[in-house]
């Protein structure tokens, strides 16, 4: 029902994070008219408690790597241990000047910012406190919030990541609960630190999301890094003595650490919003969303981890400008999961795109794989790094299919993706990579020289 009295706009927006405010300014830049309700800060969890911040951390963790281990090298360096005031400082200092910048950006663009919890209360009306918004589409982008597990109670030796970007010292003797994307990031900062690490894994392997292939090389490099790993195991309790929290695993064995973190995934942050309420689809507390984003009521979107799929923030974006550019009648591609680069920023890092070699061979029956070592890369050697790129590509060997999904493990290698994706998207054949040109001496060589291989056309390697 419309209010006469009511703010209304083109577009109103349910979160200022990673989907929304992608939203907003594209909408605005198309020359929408945005309202964009946010109860907290601009830039949401990735920039706040989540990408932005972990990402700082484990660069903060590679310097004192390069400290401790200056002497492989010849430089003469040691690691004297970890300031995390300035750690904080730095990372904080990161935080607050893209803030500032997303602020100008959106004050720039003319979208009006509403503070506040909003709540939808039916096709094209949202409600802040006692205000009425009312807008011609409205896009649920609430995003996501720390899972943790029932009988958990969270404290100061009991955290989820939230308050673990924010410590005031650095751990000696840590457990992660959880082996995916936050649980090894965070496992590969504190052991950057000096921690004694432990990571427990419900599922067989670390970043179970991931190939297979990724989670070996993965397991690996920890091994090589003294971070235990203890997958195929489930948590049975925590308890909590003094300074220490002992974990008990269902297998009967302890674990004494200083700090327990809590790592078991997000949830979507749908509750308390009025989604259901209002007659919003819902699946296990996700928004239900067709190809293009819409619900089932008319004019309501939902985009980012709102919606079943990939948590990520660039996915996020990509659903917000989507949505800003169907609303505005482009009629733009629907974005999908399998083409969306994927990188955990732990050492080494793990990025992909595409299909792993079981989801390849579901869907498409016969595959091929090809796997080149970074041994065999001259700026991988220089760097260090072990690991290596395995690509998936359709059809049995000898045949040039398609190149279903890229997957690679080893220092920096996420910068990779991007070249990575467009193999992807762009349904390369591995001919079609074969005949660029890749700058000596990169890493992205490995990725030219995986694909010579694929094409069999090897150059350092025996096919």
């Amino acid at each position: 029902m419309s209010d006469p009295g009511a703010r209304s706009a083109d577009l109103v927006i349910l979160g200022g994070g990673s989907g929304g405010y992608a939203c907003a300014l594209r909408a605005a830049e198309l020359g929408l008219s945005v309202v964009l309700v946010e109860k907290d800060k601009l830039g949401g969890t990735c920039l706040h408690r989540g990408c932005i911040p972990t990402k700082a951390l484990l660069h903060a963790a590679e310097v004192a790597d390069h400290a401790r281990d200056g002497a492989q090298v010849g430089i003469r360096s040691r690691f004297d241990g970890v300031d995390m005031a300035g750690v904080n400082a730095y990372k904080d200092g990161v935080v607050s000047r893209l803030y500032k910048g997303l602020q100008g950006l959106v004050a720039a663009r003319g979208i009006t910012v509403v503070p506040g919890a909003g709540t939808l209360e039916g096709p094209g009306t949202v409600r802040v406190g006692d205000e009425r918004i009312t807008g011609r589409h409205v896009v649920l982008a609430t995003g996501s919030y720390a899972r943790s597990l029932p009988g958990l109670e969270l404290d100061d030796r009991i955290v989820t990541s939230d308050a673990a970007i924010s410590l005031d010292d650095a751990p000696r003797r840590v457990v992660v609960l959880g082996g995916g994307v936050i649980g090894v990031e965070f496992a590969s900062v504190w052991r950057s630190f000096g921690a004694e690490v432990t990571i427990v894994e419900a599922l067989p392997r670390l970043v179970p999301n991931e190939d297979e292939f990724c989670s070996t090389q993965l397991a690996r490099a920890f091994r090589r890094r003294r971070i235990t790993a203890r997958t195929g195991v489930r948590f049975a309790k925590a308890t909590r003595s003094g300074d220490t929290v002992t974990v008990s695993l269902e297998s009967g064995e302890e674990i004494e650490a200083d700090l327990l973190l809590v790592a078991v995934g997000r949830g979507p942050n749908t509750t308390g919003h009025g989604f259901a309420e209002a007659g919003v689809a819902m699946d296990d507390g996700f928004v239900t969303v067709d190809e293009r984003l819409r619900t089932d009521l008319d004019g309501v979107y939902a985009v980012g981890d709102v919606t079943p799929g990939l948590q990520l923030a660039h996915r996020g974006f990509a659903h917000g400008i989507f949505v800003a550019e169907d609303v505005a009648g482009l009629a733009p591609r629907p974005v999908t999961d399998d083409g969306i680069p994927r990188v955990t920023y732990c050492e080494p890092e793990v990025a992909s795109v595409g299909l792993t070699e079981q989801a390849a061979r579901d869907l498409h029956g016969e595959v091929h794989t090809l796997t080149y070592d970074l041994a065999g890369n001259g700026k991988s050697q220089i760097l260090q790094t072990s690991g290596a790129v395995k690509l998936v590509a359709q059809g049995p060997a000898g045949r040039g299919g398609r190149v279903l999904g890229v997957h690679m493990v080893g220092s920096r290698i996420g910068e990779l993706v991007g070249e990575a994706q467009l193999v992807y998207n762009w349904e390369a054949l591995p001919t079609d990579v074969a005949a660029l040109i890749h700058a000596h001496p990169t890493q992205s060589e490995a990725l030219g020289e995986a694909h010579l291989a694929l094409a069999g056309r090897p150059l350092h390697t025996h096919g």
